[in-house]
């Protein structure tokens, strides 16, 4: 059939008797109506419930990493308690590594012992303002030295090695100009001391 024929067929339709028209037009017409009918049931009903399906689905996922990732908290939870009990020997460890104040002037004989073994001369070493931060105080040391290059570095290293906590910062080195082979050292050391705040609030 051509496309004139198609047309003329369904030109000659009688809509008030449908039962007279032709099978293959009433498949067609049944074939849209139920298409139609499938893309408005979609649109309007099934289309938000799958979007709701896809928000609960990756809801779904969410939880579902939070669970695992609890579960694999709960499973080691015995490691991390005894992970927790040896952090807090060794933060124990270091607290203990802090000087009291009655000790500062021993870590100030050290340092002075540490550089005369060096070979090295002390134009000046002193105590700054005590700084505290958080649960510690920390107290700087000014120290000014002269002396060769292997003996600033076996006194930089003794300094390093001491059984108290000694850290050094801001050094310069200058080459001495009236005497060879001899450099200058100023370098800032600084201690720790633990701060018991319970003490404070006493007093």
């Amino acid at each position: 059939m051509d496309v004139q024929g198609v047309l003329d067929t369904l030109n000659d339709l009688d809509p008030e008797n449908i039962g007279s028209w032709p099978i293959p037009v009433k498949v067609a017409i049944w074939v849209a109506t139920a298409i139609l009918a499938g893309f408005l049931v979609f649109q309007f009903q099934l289309s938000e419930s799958l979007v709701t399906l896809d928000k609960k689905v990756k809801q779904e996922e969410v939880l579902m990493k939070e669970f695992e990732g609890k579960a694999f908290q709960a499973a080691n939870l015995d490691r991390y308690r005894k992970q927790m009990e040896e952090m807090e020997n060794s933060f124990g460890a270091l607290v203990r590594q802090l000087p009291s104040d009655t000790e500062v002037p021993g870590l100030l004989e050290d340092i002075s012992q540490l550089g005369l073994d060096s070979g090295l001369e002390f134009e000046s070493i002193d105590l700054g303002a005590e700084k505290v931060v958080e649960f510690y105080a920390e107290l700087p040391i000014e120290i000014k030295v002269k002396g060769g290059y292997h003996s600033i570095g076996s006194f930089i290293s003794g300094v390093a090695a001491l059984p108290r906590i000694v850290t050094l910062h801001d050094y310069t080195i200058r080459p001495e100009v009236s005497t060879p082979n001899v450099l200058t050292l100023a370098i800032t050391a600084k201690t720790y001391r633990y701060n018991d705040r319970s003490e404070e609030n006493d007093e």
